[in-house]
């Protein structure tokens, strides 16, 4: 560090570090940091076995000190992390603060358990830090760092930016492991900290004290340097613990005071973290990226092996190797050994002592990709960083404070054989008719989707919100486990002990707030309720839709709940809903409300035409299967008095006269009299039979397919539109055949083919371009006129 700066400022850096910072002989040492370091903890321990303290201060949440037992329990296995919730009457403030294996404050805190020494976290509690910020802005700033190491400043200061020109590196962390890590490991203790004390001091020295304060810094110091002075009438030898960014801020001389905010109400917790969301690339400003290559060099570091990296360069090409192959790509032992000596070369052309996780990947990018880089040919750049990365997911020891709910959905998985010990997405195929287990762990699932869990999403098989593949008999599920599932699951724990008992719980809040108008709000979450096994609100949930039918108006809201209650009535083995003549009397009485709204619908809003199609198309087909008792003359009745209407919107009127085509209520020459009308009318109605063969396609798409005369109708119409009409009605025409199947097409155009005479292979050829038939157009035009003047015409 010292041949990058001038002589000059060195010097009042060393002396200062000397004097106030890393001074044996006062009662205070302090050891700066970066967070997730393997050489500043490798440091730490020379520090700690040489210092000897009484007592270890460390920054993080002084709320926290109650779990420091916990976190350095035999059985707590890195990576873990302490959760913060703080919520307010406008929001909800969520923090982590991360521990791997070789992160210098839990190396210290193992440490300090070992030799028997007390250990203290000193920094103000997330709450407070959020309470004594000052601006509203700073709050919604700070509820975006998700953990409570934030290097930002750190890492982004234009002293770095020049430090990175200087030295040629690509970025901060490049610079950082290339000058700390692999240089910093060989180092004497007393130049590696001071280094990283030159370079944090400058980094600090870049921003204006605006910043810093705005950003929290002084007043958060302030509560530390509380905390040391509290000690210092205790301990005799006291050792400092913090991001190297707060270490002048700890030693400096600043009058000002600040007053801290107590916040009540924070949640603390110890949970598992993962190495995925403790990677720095993954966006938490917080630590080194490349988790599992440094916990590897870590482990190096401990079994006091010379080269560190170069064997865990070497353990990484072999695994790299073996991932390659398993998915079932080529790829030769040469390329690993070409891949080595790169590193080795690259290592000595960047005076390296060693190649780090950068010359890696420079050197797998060069020997293992094979051709110009691309998308196709990055696979093993990509499964390195993978394997970079890590996927271990860590493991807090029993202990009082264990989250019930947490417990809770762990037995659950354990029940359901579902694997959450590593992280990554796993696939989870649920036969729900056939499985009495599996039909439980469905709802075990929609329990979590119900409270926002992100655990899972399920990826195929029926869609009973939305009417949707509702012949399917298995559900495909996705799931994957981290962190922020237990983060999600703490957060849930104020509905209640269980996974169970929390969606109840919260589906109550929610069923208080029902409109007593809207019917299908209290259907929805009947069937809601029924699909998560909540047997404790579904029957209080029926007999609110029970009442609601009686006073909604609303067609279309009445329709829903009417399919949702025919849904449940056809489903009751798989729902286990046992008042099936209960069911039946509500479905006949919710059908007669509906239908008798009908003629109401006379003259719609443009936006509710398609969704008013779809209601009438499903009380249709319901009212088409046996087994239920409707009114079904009600509904006929009430769809030919609303089809004599002259002003019905043409869709509304194709939808309509279809369904009583279908029901034989209705000549299919009528339809096409109807089409007709459209179609040899005004230039103002023929614009409109588009729409009006949407509403017949929507549901009786073969009358089209069989009436010949509708087709050459139709294509008279569009041979006698002008150019500009035809740009006109062209989208809504395309969107009118969108209804068709493939196969449907296909008869389609053997009828257009037999219009004109002519091959289906002539009508799917290629069309020409539209340059060529300008062109052509221009000709054409060009030879009439010279006809014209040659009275050839």
């Amino acid at each position: 560090m010292g041949g990058l700066l001038q002589h000059e400022k060195m010097d009042q850096i060393t002396a200062l570090f000397a004097e106030e910072v890393f001074n044996f002989e006062k009662q205070v040492v302090y050891f700066p940091v970066r967070h997730h370091s393997p050489a500043c903890s490798h440091h730490l321990q020379k520090t700690i076995a040489a210092y000897k303290p009484e007592m270890i201060l460390l920054e993080g949440p002084e709320n926290s000190n109650h779990l420091i037992d916990i976190l350095t329990a035999e059985k707590t296995k890195p990576p873990v992390s302490i959760y913060y919730g703080y919520t307010t009457e406008e929001h909800t403030y969520v923090c982590y603060y991360p521990f791997l294996d070789y992160s210098p404050e839990y190396v210290a805190l193992k440490e300090a358990a070992q030799h028997g020494i007390p250990a203290k976290f000193i920094d103000l509690s997330y709450g407070s830090r959020l309470e004594s910020l000052e601006q509203g802005h700073d709050l919604k700033k700070e509820n975006k760092k998700l953990s409570y190491h934030d290097e930002t400043l750190l890492t982004g200061s234009s002293f770095i930016q020049r430090l990175c020109e200087k030295m040629k590196c690509r970025t901060f962390d490049e610079l950082w492991e290339a000058v700390f890590e692999i240089e910093g490991i060989k180092k004497e203790t007393p130049d590696f900290v001071r280094d990283v004390f030159a370079y944090c001091y400058l980094s600090r020295m870049a921003y204006e004290d605006a910043v810093l304060e705005e950003e929290g810094n002084f007043i958060r110091e302030a509560q530390m340097k509380q905390h040391v002075e509290t000690a210092k009438k205790k301990y005799a030898r006291i050792l400092v613990v913090t991001g190297g960014f707060h270490t002048y801020g700890l030693i400096e001389e600043r009058r000002v005071t600040y007053k801290v905010r107590k916040a009540t109400g924070e949640k603390v917790y110890p949970m598992v973290y993962t190495f995925p969301e403790a990677d720095q690339l993954n966006g938490y400003a917080s630590g080194m990226p490349f988790v599992n290559y440094y916990d590897m060099i870590w482990r190096a570091l401990c079994q006091q092996n010379p080269l560190p990296y170069t064997k865990s360069n070497v353990n990484l090409l072999a695994e790299l190797l073996r991932t390659i192959r398993k998915k079932g790509e080529s790829v030769s032992v040469a390329d690993a050994i070409e891949a080595n000596d790169l590193i080795h070369g690259l290592a000595s052309l960047r005076s390296k002592r060693e190649g780090g996780a950068y010359e890696l990947l420079d050197a797998v990018t060069s020997a293992f990709t094979k051709g110009e880089r691309s998308i196709a040919t990055s696979g093993p750049l990509e499964m390195l960083r993978d394997i970079l990365t890590g996927n271990r997911i860590g493991e807090v020891a029993p202990n009082e404070l264990d989250v019930p709910i947490v417990r809770n959905f762990k037995d659950m998985c354990k029940k359901y054989k579902l694997h959450i010990h590593t992280t990554g997405k796993k696939q989870k195929v649920l036969d729900v008719y056939a499985k009495a287990l599996h039909r439980d762990n469905s709802r075990f699932f929609y329990c979590l989707q119900f409270l926002e869990v992100d655990f899972c999403q399920k990826e195929s098989g029926p869609d009973w919100a939305n009417y949707k593949h509702i012949n399917l008999v298995r559900e495909s599920w996705k799931y994957s486990y981290s962190s922020f599932v237990e983060a999600r699951l703490i957060e849930n724990s104020v509905h209640g002990g269980s996974i169970r008992e929390a969606a109840i719980h919260k589906l109550e809040g929610i069923i208080k707030q029902l409109p007593n108008h809207n019917s299908y709000e209290a259907a929805k979450w009947l069937l809601e309720a029924i699909l998560m096994g909540l047997e404790e609100l579904s029957g209080r949930l029926f007999h609110m839709v029970e009442e609601y039918v009686k006073q909604d108006s609303s067609f279309s809201s009445l329709c829903q709940t009417f399919h949702t209650l025919s849904l449940l009535y056809e489903q009751k083995r798989l729902f286990a809903f046992a008042e099936s003549e209960r069911v039946e009397k509500l479905i006949s009485e919710t059908y007669y409300h509906a239908v008798s709204k009908i003629y109401e619908l006379a003259q719609p809003n443009s936006d509710e035409i398609e969704g008013i199609i779809e209601n009438l198309k499903r009380l249709y087909m319901i009212t088409t299967k046996e087994g239920l008792v409707l009114a079904k003359e009600i509904f006929h009745d009430q769809l030919v008095e609303l089809l004599h209407v002259k002003t019905l919107p043409p869709q509304l009127e194709g939808a309509i006269a279809a369904i009583l085509f279908n029901l034989n209520l209705l000549e299919r020459e009528e339809i096409v009299q109807r089409a007709r009308a459209y179609m040899f009318g005004t230039t103002e109605k023929m614009m409109l039979t588009a729409r009006y063969l949407q509403g017949v396609f929507m549901i009786a798409r073969d009358i089209f397919l069989y009436d010949r005369q509708l087709l050459g109708d139709l294509d008279h119409v569009i041979g006698s539109l002008s150019y500009e009409d035809f740009l006109q009605i062209a989208p809504e025409l395309k969107l009118a055949f969108t209804y068709f199947s493939p196969m449907e097409i296909i008869t389609i155009s053997e009828n257009v083919a037999n219009l004109y005479q002519t091959s289906m292979e002539e009508i799917s050829c290629s069309a020409l371009d539209e340059e060529i038939l300008i062109k052509a157009r221009n000709l054409d035009e060009t030879i009439r006129k010279e006809f014209a003047r040659w009275n050839l015409v």
